[in-house]
C-alpha cells in the first residue's frame, strides 16, 4: 500500500526531508519526483502572496485528487503540501513528491497532481505589491486549464 501525506498548513516545510520521508527505508523505490512551488516577486512588483482557502475543504479535495493519482498511477508513496496565509518571494507554496519503482509513473503522477493544483485547488490567491496597495486576485489561466484537460 502506497504511503499518502496530504497538508494544509501555514507553516513552511523543508522540501528535503519531506522527499526523504518517501524513499527512508524503502527497496521498492525506484524513482522520486518532486516539485516545489515558490513565491515570485513578479520583477520587483511583489511584496507578498494571500492564499486563502475553506479548511476541510481544501484537504478533503487534495486527499480526493492524490487517491486518483495512487489509483491511476503505481505509486508507493505520495505527498502533496499546500501552504496559505501571507508567502512572500522565495518562499515554498506547495510541494508534491512522487515515489515509484518506475520514473514514468512518478512523472506522471507529479505532472497531474500540478495540473490540478494550479487549475482547481479550491485556494485564492491574492497579490500583495510592495507600495502597499489593496493587491489583486490572481484570475485562471487559461494555460493551466489546457494543461489540466490532458488528463
Amino acid at each position: 500500500m502506497a504511503a499518502l501525506v496530504v497538508r494544509v498548513q501555514a507553516e513552511d516545510f523543508d522540501p528535503a526531508s519531506e522527499a526523504n520521508r518517501l524513499t527512508e527505508g524503502r527497496r521498492d523505490v525506484g524513482a522520486l519526483v518532486t516539485f516545489t512551488g515558490l513565491c515570485r516577486d513578479e520583477s520587483g512588483r511583489l511584496a507578498a502572496l494571500e492564499l486563502e482557502h475553506f479548511p476541510g475543504m481544501a484537504e478533503a479535495q487534495l486527499t480526493k485528487i492524490a487517491q486518483e493519482a495512487l489509483e491511476r498511477w503505481p505509486l508507493t508513496g505520495l505527498t502533496v503540501i499546500h501552504r496559505h496565509g501571507r508567502i512572500t518571494p522565495g518562499d515554498n507554496i506547495v510541494f508534491v513528491a512522487a515515489a515509484s519503482s518506475h520514473r514514468q509513473a512518478a512523472f506522471e503522477a507529479a505532472d497531474f497532481l500540478m495540473d490540478y493544483l494550479k487549475s482547481r485547488a479550491p485556494f485564492w490567491k491574492k497579490e500583495i505589491p510592495v507600495d502597499n496597495t489593496s493587491g489583486t486576485w490572481v484570475e485562471a489561466r487559461q494555460s493551466d486549464e489546457q494543461r489540466l484537460a490532458r488528463w
